[in-house]
């Protein structure tokens, strides 16, 4: 059975894509369960009542990303 969570969208950093259904792709700044926030990047529905599976990043792990990107 699904555990519950709570969540905050301290901040929109961007929008990736939406699909046909209004869903987006987003990067975003999280706050999970009263936590520190965490850039977060999964599919939101438009009231962000919804979301799909995602990945969230620590600060360093962001910035290593930030640097792998570069890199390319």
């Amino acid at each position: 059975m699904a555990q519950e969570f709570s969540y905050e969208i301290v901040e929109e950093i961007a929008i990736l894509s939406e699909n046909n259904k209004g869903w987006r792709k987003e990067l975003n700044l999280v706050s999970w369960n009263g936590r520190p926030p965490k850039f977060d990047l999964r599919d939101w529905a438009p009231d962000h009542e919804k979301m799909g599976k995602g990945l969230t990043l620590t600060n360093e792990e962001f910035e290593q990303l930030q640097k792998a990107i570069e890199n390319m």
